[in-house]
This record gives C-alpha cells, structure tokens and sequence, in this order.
C-alpha cells in the first residue's frame, strides 16, 4: 500500500468511515487548510486530539472529505466532513503557519455485515439515539444504514463517553465485532439498572 500526504484536522471528536460531523473552523490558517483541501492540493485526514503530542493526535486516523460548509453567524465557517477511509500516521510536520502534513497508510475498512439476533438492539438504540439528538441525525439526511453491523458499530464509537485509549482497543479490531458486545453488554446493564431504580 502507497503511503499518501495528508493535511490533518486535529479534533476532539472521533470520525470513523461513514460517518459524519460538524466542526466550527475559527482560526484562518486552518481555513486555508481546508481551501487548499476542496482545491485537491491535499486530501484531509481527521485525528482525534491528543494533548501535548506531536502529532497532536492519536495515530490511528480517518481520510474524510469536506461534504458541506456554511458560513456562520460569527463569521467562523462550520464544516460537514464524512468519514471515508482509516489510516494510521506514520510521520507528521507542523507547517510555519502551524498547520501539520502528515504521512499517513491507508488501513482496512471495517466489512459491511448483517446485524442480526440480539444485536438488533443496538440498532435500535441507536436509531433511538439520533430521535432524541436531531442535530446528528440532521447529518446523515436518509443516509442511515441500521442494517449494517459495522456502520451501527462506528456510529456508536463515534458517540458513546469513553475514554479515547478505550475506542481505540475497540478501533483496532479487524471487525465490528467486540465493538458490537461491548454496546450490547452496555445497553443490556444500563436496562438492568432501571429495572432497579
């Protein structure tokens, strides 16, 4: 596999292939970063933030593309980016603007799979989740794939409070699966602790 330079969006979020977020871009070099990107000088690759590292993020990364921009009410720009391809950073250098290019290979997507069984709870979980968060269902416009056991599994990585090291054990996995045991295991004792209460 080709190793690709890549200008890199350090975040607190996590985005994973297929999905999507919002950020607010503030700072104009990071706006010009993202000029640089729709004008096809370099893909971008998104990072959860790593504090006091250089990169300043964990080395497990996504390629992702700009799919949408709007310019805000305080004049910062606020992006839709959608997660497309996992990479691992090999090598990283902060520009004089302070902006960083990295070296990044590409790693395996995780593989669509059916859900089935008992882990059709975690798509309805899930599917309750985006009800009572419309912001983030907003992002996905139709483009939900609940059938799909890697796409739910992502979905949640990307939304559950947990400590990065521990969604990273999970990211590194060669399959959804003991993502998936691990939400079902979590769903399943958060409904035994309301049996109780």
């Amino acid at each position: 596999m080709q190793t690709k330079e890549m200008a890199l969006l350090a975040h607190d979020a996590l985005l994973l292939p297929g999905g999507r977020v919002e950020i607010r871009v503030i700072a104009p070099r990071c706006m010009k970063m993202i000029a640089e990107s729709l004008k096809g000088h370099y893909p971008l690759v998104f990072g959860m933030s790593k504090p006091n590292s250089t990169p300043p993020c964990y080395d497990t990364a996504t390629q992702c593309e700009v799919i949408d921009f709007n310019q805000l009410d305080d004049d910062s720009l606020g992006i839709i980016l959608e997660g497309k391809q996992r990479v691992k950073i090999l090598s990283a250098a902060e520009r004089k603007d302070g902006t960083w290019i990295c070296r990044v290979l590409p790693c395996s997507n995780w593989q669509q799979e059916p859900i089935y069984g008992e882990f059709e709870l975690i798509s309805a979980a899930l599917q309750q989740f985006y009800e009572v968060n419309p912001e983030l269902f907003g992002l996905y416009e139709n483009d939900v794939h609940l059938e799909d056991a890697s796409w739910v599994s992502q979905r949640w990585l990307e939304v559950l409070p947990l400590y990065n090291q521990d969604k990273l054990r999970l990211l590194n996995q060669p399959n959804c699966h003991k993502t998936m045991n691990f939400v079902l295991e979590l769903i399943k004792s958060h409904a035994r602790d309301n049996q109780h209460s």
